[in-house]
């Protein structure tokens, strides 16, 4: 009877161990069906027939938002019967927070988001998380057509994208002047903090808040740094400390010379788009050069507007989009990602037209025929050209270094 007492108590155990074992490893088991349950592309198709993609993205640009409903959600439902249905948000957190809400409400399986724009903090809070669907690359005809090899696309602001997003297209900061209005823009952080002094009330920036601000105030950062090397990795507090009040020291010697004599500060780039429009300010900037020539077939900037990169160069990054770990509706969703980077698709929005964004894919990887035809895309004058700026890219930073840097700045400048 001890024997079996014993025996049974064994058993009871490892069983025990094996449940606790199970528990452990089911998300990681489902996570693993999912990506075992289609053997090659055809049955991925085969599935997403007759599908619906929810993608989650920012809304606030009509080019961008026309060129998603219209015409990635028309090749979508021709060529697989996928019913496309942007859903358009004011920040990609909000589609974040939707679910980590339903993660936490046990939502596994049936979630409301398919595919999410993102980059940058908000991937990693979703990869932190385990809220991303991962490893299906190798499914996916097109990925042949990513150099996964360039660590800006392998990395997303330091962060190993590990399967877990795909490439949607690139942008890099850049600057915007009117060309009949000033003659030599500043062309260097170095000359520019000179200009804005000999220039008063002609320049101003966003507060950090504002993405681009944010992306400004990181270039003035490198700056005080001596370039982008000694910050790149993860955020180290005593460099941090070491180089911030250098770059608030600068940044606070320019305030009495910016627009309004630096007592406020726009709060979006809108705002300073419309300074630049009203003549109030010389010189404006984005993340999206594209915007300049839009902003001219709009008949808001002047059609004098040029743009340039800096000889110290410009941050630039890649984005992306990722799947949920619950999305219900992961086949259509990968065939969906997949045609994103289809040089049809790659192709119709580098048309200055359409948005003029840079590609994501590499455009030598292309057949001959294809690479010809991206190269004969005609640029707008205003816009300059992405393999121009591209040769001089500086990279972006770890989260967390970027949460400082404007923590800091709330705190040192803008208060």
């Amino acid at each position: 009877m001890r024997r079996n007492l014993f025996a049974n108590s064994v058993i009871a155990t490892r069983l025990a161990a094996f449940l606790i074992l199970l528990a452990i490893m089911a998300p990681l088991m489902a996570k693993a069906a999912d990506k075992q349950s289609f053997n090659n592309w055809e049955e991925v198709v085969e599935a997403a027939r007759g599908g619906t993609v929810n993608w989650f993205m920012w809304g606030g640009a009509d080019n961008i938002n026309e060129y998603v409903s219209g015409y990635i959600g028309s090749e979508l439902k021709d060529r697989y019967d996928i019913t496309l249905k942007r859903v358009g948000i004011n920040d990609t957190a909000e589609a974040v927070n939707i679910v980590i809400g339903e993660k936490q409400a046990g939502v596994d399986d049936a979630g409301s988001v398919d595919l999410i724009w993102i980059n940058g903090g908000n991937f990693r809070t979703m990869k932190q998380g385990d809220l991303l669907f991962c490893g299906y690359h190798s499914l996916l005809p097109n990925n042949k057509l990513v150099n996964w090899q360039d660590p800006s696309i392998a990395h997303d602001f330091g962060l190993p994208v590990d399967e877990c997003e795909v490439p949607w297209n690139r942008a890099q900061f850049a600057f915007a002047y009117d060309s009949a209005r000033t003659e030599n823009p500043p062309k260097s952080i170095a000359e520019l903090i000179d200009w804005v002094k000999e220039n008063p009330g002609e320049f101003t920036y966003p507060a950090s808040t504002d993405f681009n601000g944010s992306v400004f105030i990181r270039h003035v950062f490198y700056h005080a740094a001596g370039g982008p090397e000694a910050l790149l990795g993860d955020f180290d507090q005593e460099k941090f400390d070491a180089i911030a009040p250098k770059a608030w020291a600068i940044l606070n010697e320019m305030e009495p010379y910016l627009w309004r004599e630096g007592e406020t500060y726009p709060n979006a780039i809108a705002s300073l788009a419309q300074l630049f429009a009203n003549r109030e300010v010389a010189l404006y900037f984005d993340y999206d050069p594209a915007i300049f020539g839009i902003n001219v077939e709009n008949g808001i900037f002047p059609e004098t507007t040029r743009s340039y990169g800096l000889q110290d160069g410009t941050i630039g990054n890649t984005n992306y989009v990722a799947i949920p770990y619950n999305s219900p509706n992961k086949a259509a969703t990968m065939v969906a990602a997949n045609y994103l980077l289809s040089f049809d698709a790659q192709y119709e929005k580098a048309k200055s037209d359409v948005w003029g964004a840079a590609p994501a894919i590499d455009v030598s990887k292309l057949d001959d025929d294809a690479a010809a035809r991206f190269a004969a895309l005609p640029r707008h004058p205003a816009v300059i050209a992405p393999e121009v700026l591209a040769q001089k890219s500086l990279p972006e930073l770890h989260p967390d270094w970027i949460s400082a840097i404007e923590k800091g700045w709330q705190e040192n400048v803008g208060n």
